[in-house]
Parts: structure tokens; C-alpha cells; sequence
């Protein structure tokens, strides 16, 4: 029998979905397959409509060798391992002669530890376990989502957190789940043989296609122990999440709170000195950090450097100890011993990380009004790990609507540690961009306004000229507004502002779950919703119930963002444009991202208005323009709010 050819799988497998073929989807598709076959890499720009997700599934499946595709959100994990590939599995079966394995695998905490929930957890101020179940009072939020999880451990098949419906709280979760560092491993665990976690592993083990997240993918390459099965290719959606996943997990953090806690944990299982030693070291970093100022720690102070010293060495005295003492008293003593472990091995190594001070990792000071202050070391850059430990020994195709910044891959790639495309040197992974379009026509679709003749915006202080000019917008598209806001305090004074302006609902981040705000936009037309990071990528919703989409200025980073901050001096040190490289390449995705939830289907209409003129008039802003949406672009307000009238009119007669 002759193998079945590319565009016979691409063909069965979009109409298994109820889809339509794609230029784009074509191109794609083929591209992925050469690229697996002759194990090189590629990023892949493909739009919102693509259908890149069977851009990328069907030759990793017709490839045949273990394939493990990352994603940034839960909401494309699931759509993949509960949609798209049990479809595409039973439409190319016939053709393949073979049903691919596929499986879902996650961090541990992820799952429920039947160790804990039927042994109790170890509990901080007194001996041994204690059972959460007994302690939470029945009729209490944590108690009643305690014992849901009770009856859900005896009816799962995965232990998987995003199973149970409704969820639960993180607090009632962490009572029935532990990190890996906690985790007293299979072969020692009296429930090792039911673990879900482990159960998760295996069925990754047998399985042709692995479905994991960023976090889990960033994990495998910086701890070198192996979380994720061999395999030969690897597809990275929504990579443009990935550099700030990858730091994310690379970012140490040290609280008086965790060090109390990890106090507490150690008194009972280490001899006394060793137990003083800590406490010691723990009050004296505590002082400390009430005179914390929030800020970049350019130097390490001579007051921080002892107190993490004596941590460190503190720390240090107490894994030594952990391991010879035993306390008669302490009920279940290897789950006790090792969350205690767990917590004292984490402030070791970031005590010890922050003192040993690598010139490649950036020291700061953050204050929160709820939990205080913390001291965090994130490294400058993850761009050197990425190129070691992604590209090595396998294909490595990385996907996004948004990859493509100021015309073209560079700025992506140099994040993840590419040389600009074509580079040929011997370190240098190579690599290739394609972008595959849309099959959305946005210069007929959309609208993308400047308010040039608004005043810039300042770092804080009211904008009233922005609040007249968002009120009119609003007023001429009918409501249908998505307010993509800068900051949490902009997003609250707007809606704060217009709520008494204008005779239509303003929803605000924060006030009800995500899921709830989105579908309480989605259901009324005249409805606005407003918000900031999480609603710039998370917000989809096709129809007239998103015709306006409004940036009220450019999302640069916060000047004093340490992070932030610190890469763009580095660049700027080495001879580079560090506002270019950082600043404006992050403002570049995010308003690529933002600009993204106007147009998601072919019938959709409106504006993407940015209320802030230096898109129009700053240097910078034809690079940020040249990264968004090839929409029809004008400066004329009166133009745009006749045409947001024509859009809402249109709308409206399609309602009736």
C-alpha cells in the first residue's frame, strides 16, 4: 500500500473537524513536515483562522516518532487533547493504517496526591499530620470544596486539577497536592502504585504525541532531570509565551513568611542547635526585610549579604541534620521529613544563588500591600539557556499569530536565542520564518485609529482628554467595547469615569472570574468590557458583540520594572538599542496580541483604536504599526466615529 501523501491527511483530517482548507493551513502544514524530516527549525507565524493547530498535528502524526507539542494556556491544552486530536487521530487512521497514542502531562502538583489526601498534611506548628478534612468546618468554602475532592479522588481516572468542575481555590488545592521536591517518590509512597502523577508519566511513556505546557517544557531543560519522554520533535504553541514561562520558572524568590515556614517545619526533626541556627538566621533576614524599598539591587548590600549567608549556611546545617535525626514522636515521619526538606532546600538555593551573585542574573526588591516584601533573582536573559537546551537533538517548530515583530523574525528569534535568519555559524542553531497570512482581508475588516491630536500620556495623573475621547468612541459603536488598559488603577478609573457617563454596562476585571466576564460580554452587544494583561491575549469572542477594540497607550514596560530594566541596559551596554530590543519589542507583542481580538471570524467588522498620538508621531511607531494587523489605518476622528456608527447600524440590523 502507498503511502498516503500530505494533502490527503491535511483533507481528512479538516473534515473530520467541520473545517475548511486554508492556503495558509497548506503552506504550513508542508513546512512542518520538511522541517521534522530534515530535523531543522522553524517559527511559524500563522494567524487567527489558520487552523494552525492541524497545521502542525497532521505531519507530527503521519511523522511517526514521538512528537511533544507545549502550550502556554490550559484552554489550548484541553481544546487539543479533547478536540483536535481525537478527531484528527480517528480521520487519518485509515489512511495511516495505525491510531496514534496522544496524552496529557502536566507538573506534579497538578495532580491529586493520594498520600496526602488520605494521610494528611504535614502541619507546621504541631507533631506529625494532621486531617484537613476534620480541621475545615463542614459549612466553609474550604471545607465543602475538601470534601468534593474526597468524592471526586474515588471517580477520577486522571487526578488532573482541571477535571474537577467547579474548581476549587489554590488553598483548598495545595491541602490535597504536592511539588515534586514534596513527593516521597513511588517506590516509597504506600499509594505509589495509584498515583495519579505517576499514572501520567506512564501513559506519556506509550504515547506518539505528549501534550505539555511551557512551564513543564521550561523545567525539563533547566533542572536536567528528564520530566518529558525522549522524543525527536518538538512543537511550541503560543510561543510568544515562552521567554516569560521559561523565566518565570527560572526565577528564585526568598519571603520571611516561606522562611518561618520552613522553620516551623524543621523545629521537631533536627537537634536543637541546628533548629536555633535557622530561627536565628530567619529573624535577622525578617529584620531586614521590614526596611525593605522596592528596587533593583544593582550591588548586594553588606547587611543582605551576611543575613543570606547565614541562611544559606543555616539551611545548609539543617539538610545535613534532617538526615540523621528521628523523632519518635512524629507520626508518618518520611512525608513530614520531606516537606520539611522541601522547604529547606528552596531557601538554600536561592540564598546561595543571590550570594554566590552571577554577573547573568538581576537581584530586587518587590513590595506587596497584602504579603510584604520579597526579594526575587531572575536571569537577565534566558535567551543563551533556550538556544542550549531547546535546540539540541530534535526539530523544533515554535508557532504564534504573533512571532513576526516589525516586519520580521529577528526579534523573537534573538529572545530564544537565534542568530538573524540565514546566520550560518557553528553554535548558531539554524533556523527558517514563514508566515502563512490570514485568511481574515483586515484592510476591509478593520480600522486601526491613532487619537493623534490627544496629549501624550504622562506616567500617572488623570487623562480626561482620553476618557472624552473613549466616552465618544463608545457612544458611536453602541457599546461592543473591549478597554485594553495599561495598568489595573487606568482600568479601574475609566470604568469608574464612564459608568457614570454613559447608560450602558461596564464590566471590570476583577470583579467576577475571567470566564464570567467574557461571557457576560459576549451575551449583550451593549456591554463593555474592560481590563488589562490577562484580557490583551485572553479574550475571544467573534460577532458584534467586539467591534471596538481600545489601547488606551503603548504597553511599554514599567520604567521601574527591575527586570525589565536591567535587560535593557545590558543591551545598551553591549552596544545595542536596549528600548528597542526590550521596550518597544515588548510593547510590539502586546499590541499584536491585543489588536488580535477584533478580527476572529470572516464576518467580523470594527476599530482597534490606540489612544495614545506617539503611535502616529514617535520614531518608534511605524516598527509597532509595521507589527500589527495590515488594517486600513486613519488619524481622522471624525471619519472613525462615522464608520463605528455604520459598523453598530449594520450590527443592529442584523440583530432585528
Amino acid at each position: 500500500m502507498t503511502k498516503p501523501s500530505l494533502p490527503e491527511l491535511l483533507h481528512a483530517a479538516v473534515t473530520a473537524v467541520g473545517g475548511t482548507e486554508r492556503p495558509g493551513q497548506v503552506s504550513m502544514t508542508e513546512t512542518v513536515a520538511a522541517a521534522i524530516d530534515d530535523g531543522s527549525h522553524l517559527l511559524v507565524q500563522a494567524g487567527t483562522g489558520t487552523g494552525k493547530s492541524l497545521g502542525y498535528l497532521v505531519p507530527a502524526l503521519a511523522h511517526g516518532e514521538r512528537v511533544v507539542v507545549a502550550t502556554a494556556t490550559l484552554a489550548l491544552q484541553r481544546q487539543l487533547v479533547e478536540r483536535d486530536l481525537p478527531r484528527t487521530v480517528d480521520a487519518l487512521h485509515p489512511l495511516l493504517r495505525r491510531r496514534p497514542q496522544f496524552a496529557m502531562l502536566k507538573g506534579r502538583s497538578n495532580y491529586l496526591c493520594l498520600h496526602r489526601l488520605h494521610e494528611g498534611m504535614p502541619q507546621d506548628e504541631e507533631e506529625g499530620l494532621f486531617d484537613q478534612f476534620e480541621a475545615a468546618a463542614p459549612t466553609s468554602r474550604l471545607g465543602q470544596d475538601l470534601l468534593r475532592m474526597r468524592d471526586w479522588a474515588d471517580e477520577t481516572e486522571t487526578g488532573d486539577r482541571d477535571d474537577l468542575t467547579p474548581g476549587v481555590s489554590d488553598r483548598a488545592w495545595a491541602q490535597v497536592s504536592v511539588s515534586s521536591r514534596e513527593c516521597l517518590g513511588a517506590s516509597k509512597c504506600a499509594y505509589g502504585a495509584e498515583c495519579f502523577a505517576e499514572a501520567a508519566r506512564e501513559r506519556a511513556k506509550l504515547a506518539d504525541v505528549v501534550v505539555t505546557n511551557h512551564a513543564l517544557l521550561a523545567i525539563d531543560a533547566i533542572e536536567g532531570a528528564p520530566v518529558l519522554p525522549q522524543h525527536e520533535v518538538l512543537i511550541v504553541d503560543e510561543a510568544h509565551e515562552l521567554v516569560s514561562r521559561v523565566t518565570g520558572v527560572a526565577t528564585g524568590e526568598l519571603t520571611p513568611g516561606q522562611v518561618n515556614r520552613a522553620v516551623r517545619r524543621a523545629a521537631k526533626l533536627v537537634n536543637e542547635k541546628a533548629a536555633d541556627q535557622l530561627q536565628t538566621a530567619s529573624e535577622g533576614f525578617e529584620r531586614l526585610m521590614e526596611l525593605a524599598l522596592p528596587g533593583r539591587l544593582e550591588e548586594i548590600p553588606e547587611d543582605l549579604g551576611y543575613a543570606l549567608m547565614a541562611l544559606r549556611d543555616a539551611a545548609r546545617t539543617v539538610i545535613t541534620a534532617l538526615g540523621s535525626t528521628r523523632d519518635k514522636s512524629v507520626q508518618d515521619e518520611d512525608a513530614v521529613r520531606k516537606q520539611a526538606l522541601a522547604s529547606v532546600e528552596s531557601i538554600h538555593d536561592v540564598a546561595e544563588r543571590i550570594t554566590n551573585g552571577s554577573e547573568w542574573d538581576v537581584v530586587w526588591y518587590e513590595r506587596h500591600d497584602r504579603f510584604g516584601a520579597s526579594l526575587r533573582v531572575a536571569p537577565m536573559s534566558v535567551s543563551g539557556l533556550l538556544r542550549e537546551k531547546l535546540f539540541n537533538d530534535r526539530s523544533v517548530t515554535l508557532t504564534s499569530a504573533t512571532l513576526k515583530l516589525g516586519g520580521d523574525f529577528n526579534g523573537v528569534g534573538a529572545s530564544l536565542g537565534l542568530a538573524p535568519e540565514g546566520t550560518e555559524a557553528e553554535d548558531a542553531p539554524v533556523w527558517k520564518g514563514l508566515d502563512v497570512g490570514s485568511p481574515f482581508d483586515y484592510g476591509k475588516q478593520g480600522i486601526l485609529y491613532v487619537a493623534k491630536h490627544l496629549a501624550r500620556p504622562g506616567r500617572e495623573g488623570t487623562r480626561d482628554d482620553m476618557l472624552d475621547e473613549l466616552t465618544e468612541l463608545i457612544e458611536a459603536s453602541g457599546g461592543r467595547t473591549l478597554g485594553l488598559f495599561s495598568s489595573m488603577r487606568a482600568a479601574q478609573s475609566a470604568a469608574e469615569e464612564l459608568r457614570g457617563r454613559l447608560d450602558m454596562p461596564i464590566l471590570l476585571q476583577g470583579e467576577e472570574t475571567l470566564g464570567e466576564l467574557i461571557k457576560g460580554f459576549a451575551a449583550d452587544a451593549r456591554t463593555c468590557l474592560f481590563g488589562t494583561l490577562s484580557l490583551w491575549q485572553g479574550v475571544d469572542v467573534p460577532g458584534p458583540s467586539c467591534q471596538l477594540v481600545v489601547m488606551d497607550k503603548i504597553p511599554f514596560p514599567r520604567p521601574d520594572d527591575p527586570l525589565m530594566s536591567a535587560r535593557q541596559k545590558a543591551v545598551d551596554d553591549a552596544g545595542g538599542n536596549g528600548f528597542m530590543a526590550v521596550a518597544a519589542t515588548h510593547a510590539a507583542l502586546l499590541m499584536a496580541q491585543g489588536a488580535g481580538r477584533l478580527v476572529r471570524a470572516t464576518g467580523d467588522r470594527g476599530v482597534v483604536a490606540v489612544l495614545d498620538p506617539r503611535l502616529a508621531t514617535a520614531r518608534y511607531g511605524s516598527y509597532l504599526r509595521a507589527s500589527l494587523p495590515d488594517f486600513w489605518y486613519t488619524t481622522d476622528r471624525n471619519q472613525v466615529r462615522r464608520s463605528l456608527a455604520a459598523i453598530d447600524a449594520a450590527a443592529k440590523a442584523d440583530e432585528a
